[in-house]
């Protein structure tokens, strides 16, 4: 099994670092690591370390020797996905499964047809919920570079967004998209790659229209419709194993 991955704000050149915090609880408390077991340091800005456990005490103080400092390159094809609100907890759900796929970004989006509004103090909690969802799902993954999650977008803002991307798509049910595939599109050797996720309504053609304003045009996933909780997931598993990420 590969080591651990506990967070932390710098990551120590060494030779020794004691992990305390919430972090430093869970290694010692929850995990209940020994003396002798690999743990990794990452800030989850792709600079980690390698250590090893020296002792824990109380209950949340690790004590561990530092025996590398490394630095993850970013990913020559940047994946984000501007993920539709979705009901309820499934825009935790979409989030920790397209975290753990290996997506770069996430890019929460008021769509027309949302039932669920970000607004005031619950739009504040629900994007601390999906920042913590991205953090802890990074961890349990064994990434050291966690994807951003930005503050929530109106489709304007979102068509900005597209219209800057070395390519930009918008995934769509419609088995007859002239446009093809998400499978067989040409990808960029390098640059930014941006896919829309509409909310359970779909998108409107409004949206479409102005989607396509910014350079993004429609593609479907496969025959069937998924939630807009798995679709981001699946489109970013189609995408990673193209660009040789999964390799």
């Amino acid at each position: 099994m590969t080591a651990p991955v506990f967070v932390v704000e710098e990551v120590p050149a060494g030779p020794e670092f004691v992990l305390d915090g919430p972090e430093g609880r869970h290694a010692v408390s929850v995990k209940r690591l020994n003396p002798g077991e690999a743990v990794v340091l990452a800030d989850g800005r792709g600079r980690w370390a390698e250590a090893v456990v020296k002792a824990a005490e109380g209950k949340d103080r690790l004590v561990v020797s530092v025996s590398g400092v490394f630095e993850e390159a970013e990913p020559a094809v940047r994946i984000t996905v501007v993920q539709a609100l979705p009901k309820g907890d499934r825009g935790e759900v979409a989030v920790e499964t397209m975290t753990e796929t290996g997506v770069d970004a996430i890019v929460p989006w008021q769509a027309s047809r949302c039932i669920t509004q970000w607004r005031g103090d619950r739009g504040a909690k629900s994007l601390a919920k999906w920042r913590a969802t991205a953090r802890e799902a990074g961890k349990q993954s064994r990434r050291v570079r966690f994807p951003e999650v930005a503050e929530a977008m109106s489709t304007k803002q979102v068509a900005q967004l597209l219209a800057d991307a070395d390519l930009a798509m918008v995934l769509h049910e419609d088995r007859d998209t002239p446009s093809g595939a998400l499978a067989t599109v040409e990808l960029p050797a390098a640059g930014s790659v941006m896919l829309v996720v509409g909310p359970e309504g779909g998108v409107s053609p409004e949206e479409l229209a102005v989607f396509a304003g910014a350079g993004a045009q429609p593609y479907r996933l496969g025959r069937s419709v998924l939630r807009t909780s798995t679709a981001g997931t699946a489109a970013t598993a189609v995408l990673l194993a193209r660009t040789g990420r999964w390799g």
